[in-house]
């Protein structure tokens, strides 16, 4: 079914495949296909967090597996935002575009080969569907507020100020980084509102 979480994952995962192709035998492409690829890859991986990894944790008992895929997104986002300061023409594009597809493909074998199947066999059909349809509006949600920027000297992280987040303009992304620099326990499983709420009391009165 084209409408259910796992389908719709896979997908994903295809079309970041055909942009890393794209980027390794078109280095032309490059000042487009990379900011696409880096901003599908947060999108899905937003939706995700959002989503499907707190069912995957609660309701297919995989939450170790669930903590590990999260803390993969991350490091593979920072890569991402690491290739789009560099010049694309470069030896050292080249190699960091290496590290970053292989990073990426390692975790969308583990996610494909495990995950998914976990999913699969502990959720129904109609279980499936819903957390499709939650999938793709955060992620469409995702998308439609971000904003990569190359060129202009800010970095890519500095986007959604206008896209409903308080006031802050701070991603859930950036605010999952402050949570862990303040050591908030279970924050890969916590909504941007739910991470925005422990930041402000752990953080207190602090600079």
């Amino acid at each position: 079914m084209a409408d259910d979480v796992i389908t719709m994952i896979k997908t994903d995962h295809r079309e970041l495949e055909r942009l890393f192709d794209m980027m390794k035998k078109e280095k032309s492409s490059r000042p487009l296909a990379l900011p696409l690829a880096v901003a599908m890859l947060e999108a899905h991986s937003r939706a995700e967090e959002e989503y499907v990894y707190p069912a995957l944790a609660k309701e297919a008992g995989e939450k170790e597996e669930a903590q590990h895929a999260t803390e993969e997104h991350h490091e593979a986002e920072h890569m991402g935002k690491h290739l789009l300061e560099l010049d694309w023409e470069s030896d050292e594009f080249d190699q960091e575009l290496e590290k970053w597809i292989s990073a990426v493909r390692h975790h969308v074998q583990e996610e494909e080969q495990e995950l998914l199947p976990a999913l699969g066999e502990a959720l129904d059909a109609e279980r499936l569907r819903q957390l499709g349809l939650e999938f793709a509006g955060q992620r469409s949600e995702e998308l439609a507020g971000t904003a990569v920027h190359t060129g202009d000297g800010r970095p890519a992280e500095q986007r959604g100020s206008s896209s409903g987040n308080g006031g802050s303009g701070m991603t859930r992304a950036e605010l999952y980084e402050k949570a862990r620099e303040l050591g908030v326990e279970g924050r890969s499983h916590m909504n941007k509102d739910e991470l925005a709420e422990q930041v402000r009391e752990a953080g207190g009165g602090k600079a």
